[in-house]
């Protein structure tokens, strides 16, 4: 059975686990450790400011997002499911909490890497758009940046 709820600082080592995994899954493709190497303390810093989910699995950690809002749009960062429990729509219940979260947002922006199909079709699936492309960007990796409207801009 699938929950989520906001993280607290016990969620945190779970959460740089799953994070290091699943984007390990990605090394030799892309240089990655910055999303693999984070510190129990970067992620406390982004506790800060930032409103940090996690998603359990039958209550265990299976996955966790990042979300904030500057100037009316949330930005989205470090969605990130346990290769072991990916396909059950993890990552896709992470983001329509975000959706309904956000309600002092008019958009909703987030970035994956361009060779992550996965990722790309999720966010299709969920009624993102295209938005830009970023090369070159985090230890050389080639973004795609997403967005999604949730209302008029002010």
């Amino acid at each position: 059975m699938l929950t989520i709820r906001r993280a607290t600082e016990r969620d945190f080592p779970a959460l740089l686990r799953i994070q290091a995994e699943a984007f390990g899954a990605y090394e030799g493709t892309y240089e990655t450790a910055a999303w693999t190497k984070e510190t129990l303390e970067n992620v406390k810093l982004d506790a800060r400011d930032k409103v940090i989910l996690v998603a359990e699995w039958d209550g265990a950690v299976a996955g966790s997002v990042r979300f904030w809002n500057a100037g009316g749009v949330c930005v989205i960062r470090l969605l990130s499911v346990s290769p072991t429990c990916q396909g059950r729509g993890i990552g896709k219940a992470l983001i329509k909490e975000i959706e309904q979260h956000a309600v002092d947002a008019h958009k909703l922006h987030v970035c994956t890497m361009l060779r992550a199909s996965r990722n790309i079709s999720l966010f299709l699936n969920l009624g993102y758009r295209p938005e830009s492309l970023l090369p070159d960007q985090y230890h050389h990796a080639d973004l795609i940046c997403f967005s999604k409207y949730l209302k008029p801009a002010p």
